[in-house]
């Protein structure tokens, strides 16, 4: 279970680099559909060759690790499939789509409520039926037929859980470019105006910037609390002649961190620490 603990870490890892990277959503998609792929293809070698797992362990693995990464494979694959059919045309007619898509995606989680808000209040006691394998119960039937097909590799709500994962990202993704096509222009030329005002610029990682940002949001300690996320955003974009490209999306790679999830926080806390002793030397 380490050894795949390890290689989730490292999917990671790559994923925030290819996000980086990879201007155009195609080929991000793309990219991301090859890697998903061949880690969920490691992961399953891995599992299906341990001799003896505790319950516990198998509830952990198909509540979570198996999830978390065909969540990454599901939303890669919807991405592209969304991206290579987007319309060519006014920014009206894309904003309709992303939209439409969007009432699609929600309509999943109204069709499985149940599940969704058992799944989203973090409850336990069904976790016997839905992630240990061999507990096929057609009264609690999922969306998916995989643990008919592979029932060594599957339980009945694993890819339930994978695909909430994937739509959550996938809203996301969708509101972020509605919000660009409506407000693309406003934000082009503000942004313009202030680059060339501001002669600072951030050297560090857009992550950790971006962690920064929520940080505060979440502080209140601008505008009481009522700031929006988009409008600290925007600032730090022009503040420090940056752009943080989709910034919502970022924030979910660093929830969903396994260690350290507020790694940039911590450093500079130990920064600002360290200073104070020498300033007293």
């Amino acid at each position: 279970m380490k050894k795949i603990e390890k290689i989730i870490k490292e999917l990671d890892h790559n994923l925030e680099f290819l996000e980086k990277e990879i201007e155009g959503a195609i080929e991000r998609a793309e990219e991301g559909i090859r890697i998903t792929k061949r880690v969920l293809g490691q992961i399953k070698n891995l599992f299906l060759k341990i001799r003896t797992i505790s319950k516990s362990e198998e509830i952990h693995f198909f509540k979570n690790s198996k999830p978390y990464v065909f969540s990454k494979l599901i939303y890669y694959v919807k991405l592209f499939n969304i991206e290579s059919k987007r319309p060519r045309s006014s920014n009206k007619s894309q904003i309709k789509y992303f939209n439409n898509h969007i009432d699609k995606l929600q309509n999943y989680f109204n069709d499985n409520l149940e599940f969704y808000h058992y799944f989203r209040r973090g409850a336990k006691f069904l976790d016997e039926e839905y992630f240990m394998r061999g507990k096929v119960d057609l009264r609690l039937f999922p969306d998916s037929l995989s643990f008919f097909t592979d029932d060594t590799f599957s339980t009945s709500h694993d890819s339930s859980v994978a695909t909430i994962l994937a739509y959550d990202m996938l809203i996301i993704y969708l509101k972020i470019e509605i919000d660009k096509l409506e407000n693309y222009s406003t934000m082009e030329t503000n942004y313009g105006a202030f680059k060339k005002q501001s002669k600072l610029f951030w050297t560090g990682n857009k992550t950790d910037l971006i962690e920064l940002i929520y940080a505060l949001h979440s502080s209140g300690a601008i505008n009481s609390g009522t700031a929006d996320i988009k409008e600290l955003a925007s600032v730090c974009e022009q503040m420090f002649n940056i752009e943080l490209g989709d910034y919502y999306r970022t924030f979910l790679e660093i929830k969903s961190r396994k260690i350290n999830q507020t790694k940039f926080i911590d450093k500079i806390r130990e920064s600002l620490l360290k200073k104070m002793i020498e300033s007293e030397e």
